[in-house]
């Protein structure tokens, strides 16, 4: 069985409009929520074996706060820029293509992409992943490449206004 974790990243800072959508930063409560959220995943016995991020800025900066509180290092966080604003295509492009020895993994990206993703997976439809929110999902598969919508399983739904 395999396990992915999909984190949208936490609230972004619009404070620089010069700033490129790419180069945007975490404002004050996506840096207060993303250690909470981070807690929250760890406090359920989710032991990630990967964290793979988009490039995105606010995406990095949220998984380092992940990684942190799992005590990893920067240099163990993935960057994809495939997961900038992926389709469902694009992230089960980048889900098919993760090491088999990894079996749970946490993926870190945007909205609509995680939306659109989660709810393509068996389970009640969301409206919308809130900045931070977490969807987990299962398959019963043993190899990354074998994995689709199709085949996969919501499990998991968490998002900061449930702990905050």
């Amino acid at each position: 069985m395999k396990t992915i974790y999909l984190v949208r990243h936490a609230k972004s800072s619009w404070s620089n409009l010069e700033l490129a959508d790419h180069d945007r930063p975490l404002n004050d409560r996506g840096k207060r929520d993303a250690p909470i959220m981070a807690t929250v995943l760890r406090g359920k016995g989710v032991t990630p074996d990967l964290f793979v991020s988009s490039t995105a800025k606010r995406a990095r900066r949220t998984a380092r706060k992940f990684t942190r509180a799992y005590g990893l290092a920067k240099s163990d966080l993935i960057k994809t820029p495939e997961l900038y604003h992926a389709s469902i295509r694009e992230i089960t492009r980048v889900i098919k293509a993760l090491p088999e020895e990894a079996s749970t993994v946490v993926l870190f990206g945007h909205n609509p992409g995680f939306t659109d993703f989660a709810n393509a997976i068996q389970g009640s439809y969301i409206e919308n992943v809130p900045t931070c929110g977490i969807v987990g999902l299962t398959s019963e598969i043993d190899n990354w490449r074998d994995f689709t919508t199709d085949r996969a399983k919501r499990v998991a739904f968490y998002y900061p206004k449930m702990f905050v």
